[in-house]
């Protein structure tokens, strides 16, 4: 289902430093935008809305459609590859696909296995997604940590790989920056429905920990592309998913610190704030979204 603005909402594309500071990129009620990633020039963000994607110049604020061709509506699952040219995305059919970023034919990766797959990371070679698989379509079974060759095609069913992380349902698994982990949100470590903290798994599917012992619902760690800082967004206790329109808060630490926060920024937010990796190339900045309602704009 494709998400849109209530009457009177606004969706806001706002830049955080690691120095704490913040600033509001651009804002519409016209378009609800999602998930952005930073283009590896360090000139534009990437993002979805309206089933489309969208390139956002982070110098002028000017949006533009980016033209593709052979894939459904898109959700708000897409990273971009290593090689800076190439974008893999999720579509509402429940495939991952490949397309040139610049705009132009896509062509689909994931096998017909009967599971739905949600793409959350593209390896540092470029070599391997991670995603999240749904056996059946059926949303009342647990996501399970998948990985596949990227190029997918007849190899793909072969490649196909599942890491164990608990019973638990996980989600948002991301690559560190030098290949060795997957980070990821999972609710293998409480049985309070819904409790997802932030953990990581070695790629080889050894060393699962948490990263965080907490009393919120956190999800989707993104590390900086130096390792040294991760941003993370935090929803209140007892949340079950990843809801839209809620007082959520942004989080940034330092990954050798998960405990204490360096900066929180509270938004209107939720689903499409911060569901993939957002960091800026040079690791001084990301991106996320508010959706502040009729009567409220973000600080």
């Amino acid at each position: 289902m494709i998400r849109t603005l209530q009457a009177g909402q606004r969706c806001e594309v706002r830049i955080a430093s690691v120095t704490g500071s913040g600033e509001l990129l651009y804002s519409t009620d016209g378009i609800l935008l999602e998930a952005p990633n930073w283009t590896l020039d360090n000139k534009s963000l990437i993002l979805n809305g309206d089933g489309k994607l969208w390139r956002l110049d982070a110098s002028t604020a000017e949006l533009a459609g980016i033209p593709l061709t052979g894939i459904p509506d898109l959700n708000n699952d897409h990273v971009l590859a290593p090689d800076g040219e190439t974008v893999f995305l999720s579509a509402v059919d429940g495939h991952i696909y490949r397309a040139p970023l610049a705009g132009g034919q896509a062509e689909r990766v994931t096998p017909d296995d009967g599971w739905f797959h949600f793409l959350h990371g593209v390896s540092p070679d470029g070599k391997e997604l991670a995603y999240v698989g749904i056996e059946g379509g059926d949303f009342t079974r647990p996501g399970r940590l998948m990985t596949i060759a990227s190029d997918g095609g007849a190899r793909a069913g072969v490649d196909v790989r599942q890491l164990d992380v608990g019973e638990g349902h996980c989600d948002g698994p991301e690559y560190s920056p030098d290949g060795t982990w997957l980070y990821l949100n999972t609710e293998s470590f409480s049985t309070d429905p819904g409790h997802a903290q932030l953990a990581r798994i070695r790629v080889d599917g050894t060393g699962f920990e948490q990263l965080l012992g907490s009393n919120t619902v956190d999800w989707f760690p993104h590390l900086s592309p130096n390792g040294a800082y991760a941003s993370y967004i935090r929803f209140p206790s007892g949340t079950q998913g990843h809801p839209a329109d809620l007082p959520v808060a942004v989080v940034l630490v330092s990954t050798s610190d998960w405990k204490t926060p360096l900066r929180t920024w509270p938004v209107f937010g939720g689903q499409g704030t911060l569901n993939v990796n957002s960091w800026s190339p040079d690791s001084d900045r990301f991106a996320f979204v508010a959706y502040p309602p009729a009567t409220q704009t973000e600080d």
